[in-house]
Order: C-alpha cells, then structure tokens, then sequence
C-alpha cells in the first residue's frame, strides 16, 4: 500500500513539472528579453559626438612657430583708400627725354665717334664730317678779310692822330665808322660761323688765316634738370662739385660713314631718361573718378613690380596726375593721363667704357591704383593673414602658443591686402597673425589642436615643457 501511494506522488510530480516547462515554453518570448543584457543605443549619424567637433584653436611649439615663419602684430584700426586699378606704361616725357643731332652745314661724315647704347657725357665727339657748304666757306673768307681790314684802318688813324689839324680830325671821324663797320662785321661773321659748329677756337684760327676744313659734333650740353641735380649733390657735400655722370645714351643712329648730309637732318637721336612720365588709360566710364581725383589732390598709388633684392630704395614720394586727356583713343576707347616720374640711374665702368643703367625705362608696364573711396575705421591686414572658406573668412588671434579662428567680414581685398571691418568683436591688445592662415587651418581641420606629447599649456596660452620629460 505504502509503495502505490509513493508511485502516484512521483506521478503528480512530475505531471507538474511537464505542465509548469511547457507553460514557460509557450510564454518564453515575454521572459527571455528579461535574462539578457541591454544593448548600447545606436549614436545618431545625424549629430556627431563631441569628441568629433573641432576646436577653434591651435596649439604650436616654438619650433613651429619658427617653421612657419609667423609673425603677429597689434590689430589697429586704420584707414583704407578704396581703389580702382588702371594699367600704365612708363613713357618718354616729350620735350625733356629725347633730343635730336642735326648737321649744322652740308657735308660728308667722316668719323662716327660714338655707337648706339653708349653713355656719352656733354663735350664727347660724336661726328667728324668735311663740309661742302659755299655758305660757310664764304663767312670764314669774309671773316679774314674783316679783321685784316681793321688792322690798315687802324694804322691810318694812328698817322692822322700824329699830323693833326681839323683835316686831320675829319679823316679820324671817318676811320673811325670804318673800324666800327668793320668790328660789327666781324661779330656777325663770327656768330654765324659759331651757329654753323664752329667752337670758339677754329673761328679764332679762322680770323688768323686757318680754315675750317672738318667740322667735330660733340654731345649738346647737359638738360637744366641734370645740372640742378649736379648743384643738389655739391652742395650735399660740403661744395665739392661730384665727377660728372654720363648726360646721354645714344640710342639711335641716322647716318652711315660717308654719307652726304644737308642742313638740319637729323644724325642720331639722344636720349636722357631723368625726366619720364607714366602714361596710364583709363575707360570713358572711369572719368569722374579721376576728374575727382584730380580736383581732391589725392596721390595715385604706383606699382612697378620691381623683383625682391633689386637694390634701388624704397620710393617715398607721392605721384600725382598733372594732365588728363581731353580725347579719347577711337580704336582701344580709352582716354590717357600722365603722372610725372623723376628716375635714378647707376654709372657702371668695365674696360674703359662707362655705362648708364636707368632704373625706371619707357616702355615698363605698371600698375596704378586710383583713390575712389575713403574707408575709416577699419582693419587692414596683409593678404596671407585671412583665410577663407566658401562665404566665410577667418583671422587667427594670438595668445602666446595658441592660436584661436575667429570670423570676420571681408570689407574689400586686393592682390596685397584685405580690409576687415571693425564690427567690434576684438578686444582691445588683440595680436593677429599676419601670415600662415591656411596652414594653421588645415591644422585645425586635421585635430592638430591638441598639446603636443610631453609638453602642458598653461591659462596664458603658453606651452612648456613636462619637467619630468626625458627622466
């Protein structure tokens, strides 16, 4: 009895067993998710973590500083001539740079002294030639016989001054006009004699009986320009005039050896570039901006894109319009203006000869920049200072080691330099970097911002070094 009554309670058992696993069997998509662990929620792609988001600042070491050649100055507020940009050429001044040799008489050249490119000073020989003027040769005759006239007649008054008596004293009266007529004659003979290329020495050889037969050009004397910076430099030092530069360079030549020339033609064509002039053309719609330029005095920016290192000093002086053209050029519709230009030079001696090297030559291309606009109030920053990125431009403040990118709005930019306006978001004492913006930006997109291994930033932006580094 006792064994059945074991028997039917391992059957209720385990009847409740089977009934309580496929209880949970059926239920188990309810219990289960309670037994396993809970998954990380999924980060949006749409925010990024803030590990992702770049900083504005950039830390350097000194090192790199230095690497990249960044310098920083005080941001001040300044004022900015707004421009318009004309081209320009340097010319030859008319009436000052180039100047003409012509014959004096008919003749044949003989002897060419000098060739084009050489520097000349005044008083060198250009030219031999022999004469074949009827004109000349009869003013040297009728010089001579002047002045071997006057000696008779002075010979005659000497007898009449000795005899005495009122006859006498009538004759003297009358030699007397004649040695006058004759002195006049003289003077005129010797004037035009002078006027033909004869230096004061052949016509005196001349009234002595010694004729000219080869007539030597020389180089005219120097331009009242030249001399008035000979008298500057004299009295720069102490008194002592300086040896004299070279006045001409000859720049083209008109005749060839044995050629017969007249009266008047031209030999060779001198040239001075002292004195210059910057022609620059502007379009029909530009005329009130120059007329107002003009009328305000403002000064015109100069550009002559000279190469780093070229030696010649900085240009102090202003540049001014002094005549504007009243017609406009009907092929290229543009209307011309001239600035005056005072040019410098160099002498340069090799073998003997000397040559002049100007700095400034007709012909160069420049740039002129036209004041249109005053802007007051305003940052004015070199061209690698600013940094742009589609809409958006950007400076970098400095504080020792960091540097931070700050926005700023583009008032005007050139090929130099970007004006900025001062919307007052700089404190005052801010240093702004005046290059290297587009390495320290793609520094910045790269996540170069952080500190550099073995090294601490202090709160003034500084960076040192750990102190247990390399122990």
């Amino acid at each position: 009895m006792k064994a059945v009554v074991r028997v039917v309670k391992y059957a209720l058992l385990f009847a409740a067993m089977a009934g309580l696993g496929g209880a949970g069997y059926l239920t188990r998509d309810r219990w289960m998710p309670w037994l396993q662990p809970a998954k990380p929620a999924e980060s949006s792609s749409s925010e990024p973590s803030p590990a992702a988001t770049p900083s504005a600042k950039v830390i350097l070491t000194d090192k790199a500083i230095e690497n990249l050649r960044l310098t920083s100055a005080l941001l001040k507020a300044d004022t900015f001539w707004k421009t318009i940009q004309v081209s320009g050429m340097v010319v030859d001044r008319p009436g000052y740079s180039d100047r003409g040799v012509v014959a004096p008489v008919a003749g044949v050249v003989t002897a060419i002294h000098r060739f084009p490119g050489e520097s000349v000073r005044s008083g060198d020989p250009l030219f031999t030639f022999k004469p074949l003027s009827e004109p000349l040769h009869q003013a040297q005759t009728e010089l001579l016989k002047a002045v071997q006239d006057i000696k008779p007649a002075q010979a005659k008054r000497k007898r009449l001054e000795a005899a005495g008596g009122g006859i006498a004293g009538e004759q003297i009266i009358e030699v007397d006009n004649q040695i006058k007529r004759l002195e006049i004659a003289v003077r005129a003979y010797r004037e035009e004699l002078r006027t033909r290329g004869l230096s004061p020495a052949q016509i005196d050889g001349v009234a002595e009986g010694t004729f000219v037969t080869e007539i030597v050009i020389a180089v005219p004397p120097r331009p009242a320009a030249d001399k008035l910076l000979v008298t500057v430099a004299a009295s720069a030092t102490g008194g002592a005039v300086p040896q004299p530069s070279p006045s001409f360079e000859i720049q083209e030549l008109k005749v060839e050896l044995g050629q017969q020339v007249q009266p008047g033609q031209t030999l060779s064509i001198l040239a001075n570039h002292q004195m210059l002039g910057i022609e620059g053309r502007a379009f029909r719609d530009e005329t009130p901006l120059l007329e107002r330029a003009v009328k305000e005095g403002w000064p015109v920016e100069v550009d002559f894109q000279e190469p780093e290192g070229s030696g010649w000093k900085a240009i102090t002086e202003p540049f001014y319009i002094r005549h504007l053209a009243n017609t406009i050029d009907p092929v290229n519709r543009t209307f011309a203006f001239l600035l005056p230009l005072d040019n410098e030079s160099r002498v340069v001696e090799r073998n003997g000869t000397v040559q002049l090297l100007w700095r400034f030559r007709p012909g160069q291309r420049v740039r002129l920049h036209v004041r249109i606009e005053k802007l007051e109030n305003v940052f004015v920053l070199p061209g690698e200072a600013v940094i742009r990125e589609g809409p958006e431009a950007f400076v970098f403040t400095q504080n020792v080691n960091a540097f931070e990118r700050v926005p700023v709005r583009v008032l005007l930019q050139d090929r130099q330099r970007v004006v900025i306006a001062n919307d007052g978001e700089f404190p005052v004492g801010v240093y702004v970097a005046q290059n290297a913006a587009a390495q320290m930006n793609r520094m910045l997109k790269a996540q170069s911002n952080t500190v550099p291994k073995g090294y601490h930033i202090h709160a003034d932006g500084s960076l040192h070094k750990n102190e247990d580094e390399g122990k």
